[in-house]
């Protein structure tokens, strides 16, 4: 598999809003102005229009038919895994559990990899069992779900669930055997009020108590709701607060401290970096799946800030394959309080993880807009491709906190 880097690593390059928006709107966003507030939701939303869009869909569906690679290798990743068989059966059920006693949600997160994995078969093969297999655990927890609880964690549940299940449910809008309004009035109900209470209010702690991917996955569950039910009040807070949000998880805060190594690729320590690698990475995927989803809706995010967020990318990678990077001191308050504490050196704690995040970062800064990537490049062609998704990364939750398939869904 060959790895394409253009010839120059400067941060020009074509705009989503080039295609989408007004030149002014193109002007704007090419100059790199400080940071503003949101951009008004889409006047008509687009969907397919999450992770996927329709030139998306379709270009897996002819390069998988070729059998060209990488899109068959990434295709033949996504076949071999047990979720995507059509004879998964759901257990969806009333109450799911995030942390204290009686703990259940794997229930749920074993069922929607297994519902989006079977709708991608559906849309890139046009495999009826497949699609009556996604219909069917998407129809089920839509009719059954009424809480989400537990310890804090139940804030992790509602924001990652939240956005892969509306994920899902937008592969499956246009089928037929598909209950788009029970699933749109179950995530009004049930996710999207769990998802506005921590980001309204953080759980009662300081501000800065949560770490940016609690932030991150509530933001990219309110956007991805917020597309699901054209809902442009909801899109708007996701992009608001992803600008210039209090909380760890807004740009600014999950990226505080920028660099220019010794090769002069322009840097980002992370806001996890200090506490380990597992978690640092699972926020290229939380970021990720934000940028991606407003990308398809015609708002460039993985530029903003002059594109803040492939610093940090790059910093993530270069480090996680064994490099060195800069690190600054990283104080913040915790608890309710606010009592201060204190990271002065890079963690090393699961260092090199793998995780399928990097297809998607590494075709829109490299192929989609041209940008020398070389960290990420690295990251995903030596260490991650062909990506595959839930149920290839081991069977606890981390391997469940990204969909994946990048390589079957991104490669261009």
């Amino acid at each position: 598999m060959s790895r394409r880097v253009p010839p120059q690593s400067g941060t020009s390059g074509p705009s989503r809003r080039g295609v989408l928006k007004s030149a002014a709107a193109l002007a704007v966003a090419a100059s790199a102005a400080a940071p503003t507030v949101a951009d008004a939701a889409p006047a008509t939303f687009t969907h397919p229009g999450m992770l996927h869009n329709a030139g998306d869909i379709n270009r897996a569906k002819v390069r998988v038919a070729a059998g060209t690679d990488p899109w068959l290798s990434g295709w033949n990743r996504l076949t071999a895994n047990s979720h995507s068989q059509s004879t998964w059966t759901n257990r969806a059920t009333a109450t799911v559990i995030r942390g204290g006693d009686g703990q259940n949600y794997s229930l749920l997160y074993n069922d929607i990899a297994a519902a989006y994995q079977n709708a991608l078969r559906w849309k890139i093969a046009g495999t009826e069992a497949n699609a009556v297999c996604a219909a069917d655990i998407l129809n089920a927890w839509s009719r059954t779900l009424t809480t989400v609880t537990g310890n804090a964690d139940r804030f992790l549940a509602a924001g990652l669930y939240g956005w892969q299940f509306a994920n899902a449910c937008e592969l499956m809008r246009d089928y037929s055997g598909f209950d788009l309004a029970a699933a749109r009035s179950m995530l009004a109900n049930v996710f999207y009020p769990l998802n506005n209470s921590f980001l309204t209010n953080h759980n009662d702690a300081c501000i800065t108590n949560y770490w940016a991917n609690w932030d991150l996955c509530n933001m990219a569950s309110v956007l991805a709701i917020g597309i699901l039910d054209e809902d442009k009040a909801k899109y708007d807070q996701a992009v608001t607060y992803f600008k210039s949000g209090a909380g760890n998880g807004s740009l600014a805060h999950a990226v505080p401290y920028l660099y220019t190594d010794s090769d002069g690729y322009a840097l980002g320590q992370w806001q996890e970096s200090g506490r380990d690698q597992g978690h640092t990475v699972m926020g290229m995927g939380q970021m990720g799946a934000i940028c991606e989803m407003a990308w398809n809706q015609g708002d460039d995010l993985y530029s903003y800030d002059s594109r803040r967020f492939m610093k940090a990318a790059q910093y993530v990678a270069k480090y996680n394959l064994g490099q060195d990077v800069p690190f600054t001191t990283y104080t913040w308050g915790t608890g309710q309080s606010c009592a201060q504490s204190s990271q002065t050196v890079i963690s090393d704690s699961s260092r090199g993880q793998l995780r399928p995040v990097w297809a998607m970062l590494h075709f829109h800064y490299n192929r989609r807009i041209n940008l020398d990537d070389k960290y990420i490049s690295a990251m995903y062609y030596d260490l991650v491709a062909p990506e595959g998704g839930g149920g290839d990364y081991g069977s606890d939750s981390g391997g469940y906190d990204q969909l994946g398939f990048g390589t079957l869904m991104y490669a261009k």
